[in-house]
Parts: C-alpha cells; sequence; structure tokens
C-alpha cells in the first residue's frame, strides 16, 4: 500500500491490539526463548503490521522509533515499562539532539494495558522483571519503512543505526 492511502487509526491499532492480547490460545503459543525476544508476526487489521513478542526477564528495545508509522501495542501477559519523550522530534537532518528539561514520560503496562502512538513517537519498551516472561502485541501503519535506533546519555540523544525490514523480518 501507497503512504497517502488511508489504513487503519491509532484507536483501531489498539483495538485490534488489545483483541489479540485476549486471545490465550494465541498467545501460548508464542515460542519464549529465555535468553532472547522471539515474535511473529500477524496479519493486522487494514494491511497494517502486526507482531506478538515475547519478553525474556530483563530484556528490552533500546530507544528507537517507528519511521513514521503510527500504532498501538498492549500487553498480554507480564509487565512491560515504557519510557518515551513527550517531544515531537524531527525524524530527519540531524544526528545528536540535546532534550529539553520534562520530556520524559514513563508507564508500566501490565495484562490489558495498551496504549497508542503518533508518527513521531519515540520511546524505549523493557521487561523489567527479573523471572517473568512478558508478551506483548504491536501493530503500526503503514507497515514499518525503517526503524531508527537512538543512544541516550542524560539529556542527549543520538542516531546510532537505522534499521529496514529486512533486518527483523
Amino acid at each position: 500500500m501507497q503512504r497517502n492511502e488511508v489504513g487503519p487509526s491509532q484507536a483501531e491499532l489498539l483495538d485490534f491490539a488489545r483483541r489479540i492480547a485476549e486471545d490465550a490460545p494465541l498467545v501460548a503459543s508464542l515460542p519464549l526463548d529465555a535468553q532472547g525476544r522471539t515474535w511473529v508476526r500477524l496479519d493486522g487489521p487494514g494491511g497494517s503490521e502486526a507482531w506478538l513478542i515475547g519478553w525474556p526477564p530483563g530484556t528490552g528495545t533500546g530507544w528507537h522509533d517507528h519511521g513514521g508509522s503510527h500504532g498501538a501495542f498492549a500487553t498480554a501477559s507480564g509487565v512491560l515499562r515504557e519510557d518515551s519523550l513527550a517531544a515531537r522530534l524531527p525524524t530527519e537532518g540531524w544526528k545528536t539532539l540535546e532534550l529539553a528539561e520534562g520530556v520524559d514520560r514513563s508507564r508500566q503496562l501490565g495484562p490489558g494495558d495498551g496504549r497508542a502512538f503518533g508518527p513521531h513517537h519515540v520511546h524505549e519498551v523493557r521487561n523489567e522483571s527479573e523471572t517473568e516472561h512478558a508478551i506483548s502485541v504491536h501493530a503500526y501503519w503503514p507497515p514499518l519503512p525503517l526503524i531508527r535506533r537512538y543512544s541516550r546519555t542524560g539529556a542527549v540523544l543520538r542516531v546510532e543505526q537505522v534499521e529496514r525490514p529486512e533486518d527483523w523480518q
């Protein structure tokens, strides 16, 4: 699909993620690995990209964005922590930014909890449990064109890597 075609809204993606997170047989079918995240691609609504993801204890994404796609995710089991930035960052044309005070946000998402986000969302998600896996459902529209990965030291955010779909599929 073309990026200018109308796809599912953030609310529709969140509704999908919550419904899939409640599908106990599907969630239970995800193979879990003690060392690294596991994932299975799902058919999202309206041609969106969706994933069922398993998070071993202590794993996370690191800071990243979704290449201009909007999306949503919901926790099926366990607890995930999301740290995000309440600031609209430019998507291109920079390598290092100094963040203003007060832009950090943090939330815990337990089973059934979810959240939607816009195309400029920068965040990191992690399973802080020392003993339990977490499982979540994520959906994006349009399908992810890329993911920018960032490092963060204090208030400084730096672009480190750009991944393309072939890197994770």
